[in-house]
């Protein structure tokens, strides 16, 4: 088994190298169309063929069918949609997503990587007055385009979903309505990346921040009962839940990346008091994260297009940082080929061990594993420091007390690509 994957991890830096890389001048192309709608808000008109948020939702769909028909139209579009009513839309509106579907050979296992592609100004009921919206969120669907052109050429075992979100200034209606969707559907949900901006490094009080992006996730998840979370306590697991060990590998996969980012693992769902598009898949118990830049302009988001002496307000594409935004979807790109092309990540793992100087690890088998990853550490680190391969669904750490240390298991492909590891817990009575 050592052998095999070393071999696979020789193919995986092969393929890996091979790929291509994030482009700025795309991503500023994209960002600047994204802007010329004028308005992108979610009740701005939907059938003009120039302006608002129908003909930018229109473009977005036509960029993903070109990107697909240039791979044999291995990237299928489709739009769902619901109407939604709310404080920030009292008379109601049509909410539609844009969804590209590349189709890995498990079609229901996906990988969804996506930003929205709404704007708004200073007044969020205002649906006419211009909001370029280049950061929020022109600069995460650019990111999505720019990751289906790198991942089109290639083929995975997970379905890889590129989304456009709409309503996410209302009330984060498109993300409910996708995630929603992915349940109707029985879609078994390995990620969720929620790009939200992510295209700037100069903060509001001048500083500049280009080297880290923040990536936010839950600890304990948001959907367990109140006997789960009690259980997850007394495992000790309130730092390995589903959403904060895919926030783990993505650090772990930016580390790999040649002159790229720090992975900034923030330890709370969003930024203080406020949310994103990730949360409605948090309370259906999907793993999600979201990516925000290392520091944020506040006189660039939600703003009228103004000036106050020297002060200028707005979000406009000349406050942005392309060569900054390439590198965080390089990271994106490189964590959703690993996790598409990884099994699913194991379920039912426990751990036993008690009144023992040795620890057994039990799991269920998953489809396709070549084999699987046990880790390990000290409860007094935060990152895993040792490792063991095997092709079984049980093995016993010889000399690992349980009670001094945290396990997690994950699922290996043939060629190497590993799952997120999912943290052992104690079996069920």
């Amino acid at each position: 088994m050592r052998s095999i994957l070393l071999l696979s991890a020789l193919f995986l830096a092969t393929a890996a190298d091979a790929r291509d890389t994030p482009r700025r001048e795309r991503l500023r192309a994209d960002v600047a169309t994204l802007v010329s709608f004028g308005t992108r808000h979610t009740a701005s008109d939907p059938d003009d063929p120039k302006r608002g948020i129908g003909a930018a939702r229109r473009w977005f769909a036509s960029e993903l069918t070109r990107i697909g028909s240039g791979c044999g139209d291995c990237i299928t579009v489709a739009n769902i949609a619901r109407g939604f009513t709310g404080p920030r839309a009292p008379n109601g509106v049509k909410v539609v997503d844009v969804l590209g579907f590349q189709q890995g050979s498990d079609p229901k296992r996906v990988v969804i990587v996506m930003g929205h592609i709404d704007s708004r100004v200073s007044n969020v009921m205002d649906a006419t007055s211009d909001a370029p919206g280049a950061n929020d969120d022109a600069s995460g669907v650019a990111l999505v385009l720019e990751a289906a052109r790198i991942l089109s050429k290639e083929k995975f075992d997970a379905t890889i979903v590129y989304a456009a979100l709409s309503g996410e200034e209302q009330g984060l209606w498109g993300a409910q309505l996708l995630a929603e969707t992915a349940k109707e559907r029985g879609w078994t949900v390995t990620a969720v990346l929620n790009n939200d901006i992510v295209g700037n490094t100069l903060g509001q009080d001048g500083r500049r921040v280009a080297d880290r992006v923040r990536v936010f996730s839950e600890g304990i998840r948001a959907s367990e009962t109140i006997e789960q979370q009690i259980a997850r306590r007394a495992a000790g697991g309130e730092d390995d839940g589903p959403s904060r060990a895919l926030a783990k590998t993505v650090d772990s996969v930016a580390a790999t990346l040649p002159g790229g980012l720090d992975v900034f693992l923030d330890r709370r769902p969003d930024r203080f008091g406020r949310g994103g598009d990730h949360e409605p898949f948090l309370k259906l118990g999907y793993p999600a994260i979201r990516f925000s830049v290392g520091v944020e302009n506040y006189d660039a988001q939600h703003q009228d297009l103004r000036r106050d002496g020297t002060r200028i307000y707005g979000d406009t594409i000349d406050r942005m940082d392309f060569p900054y935004l390439a590198k965080v979807t390089a990271i994106n790109v490189a964590t959703i080929a690993r996790l598409a092309a990884a099994p699913a990540a194991p379920t039912g793992v426990s751990i036993d061990g008690a009144l023992s100087t040795d620890t057994t690890v039990r799991w269920s088998p998953v489809a396709n594993a070549a084999g699987y990853r046990i880790r390990w550490r000290r409860n007094d680190a935060q990152g895993w420091t040792d490792s063991r391969d095997v092709t079984g669904a049980q093995a016993v750490l010889r000399g690992v007390i349980v009670d001094d240390h945290f396990v997690a298991v994950s699922s290996l492909s043939a060629g190497g690509a590993e799952s997120v590891p999912t943290f052992a817990g104690r079996a069920p009575r």
